[in-house]
């Protein structure tokens, strides 16, 4: 069972519309039950990082979350749920992240125009499941302040203003910071490359 987990982000009807789109049976799911019932688990995001974290914490689910990640099961994170999968924001100094990964996630520099909302073109890192079959520098839809740094576990660059990681791979663990659900059929075969190739 491919499982979307429903902490209330807004873009959730999107990613449910792209999932039918490419023929997936998925489930939301909003509990540590559904979670350890997941073969495959997105976690989409938006808004602000002290929120996701606050909602999943409310929810309960923190521990199980790191369990199945750590566990193996294929995971996707969507925007907030890339960045959750760090240890801190810039965001929200207070709010403890998921911790998968060391680091904190940086606002763009002061003089950079926030959010960093529109198309964008990807610089690859490697080999990439998620970007298989794609052309060199697909463009994809961004929307966010904060970003991912340079990490060694990026199958994908973005520039603006600096370089920053736009896609993650790492074992069983992806992670963009853009919107496939809003990038077209370029969003579309992410996607499908995930459930297919993870």
């Amino acid at each position: 069972m491919i499982a979307i987990f429903d902490y209330g982000a807004g873009n959730l009807r999107s990613v449910e519309n792209t999932l039918a789109e490419i023929g997936c049976e998925y489930k939301l799911v909003r509990n540590t039950e559904g979670l350890r019932a997941a073969e495959k688990v997105l976690l989409p995001g938006v808004g602000h990082f002290g929120q996701i974290m606050a909602a999943l914490d409310e929810l309960g689910v923190r521990e199980a979350l790191v369990e199945r990640i750590r566990g193996g099961v294929p995971f996707l994170g969507i925007c907030l749920g890339l960045q959750a999968l760090f240890e801190a924001s810039e965001e929200a100094p207070e709010a403890r992240g998921l911790g998968i990964f060391p680091g904190t996630v940086r606002r763009f520099p002061v003089d950079a125009r926030v959010p960093h909302m529109g198309w964008n073109d990807l610089e690859r890192r490697g080999e990439s499941k998620l970007l298989r079959g794609l052309p060199a520098r697909p463009f994809v839809y961004f929307a966010h302040s904060y970003y991912v740094p340079e990490d060694a576990r990026a199958s994908a660059l973005c520039h603006y203003e600096i370089p920053y990681t736009a896609a993650l791979e790492s074992g069983n663990i992806f992670g963009v910071q853009f919107h496939p659900e809003k990038s077209g059929p370029i969003g579309l075969q992410i996607v499908r490359n995930f459930i297919e190739n993870s």
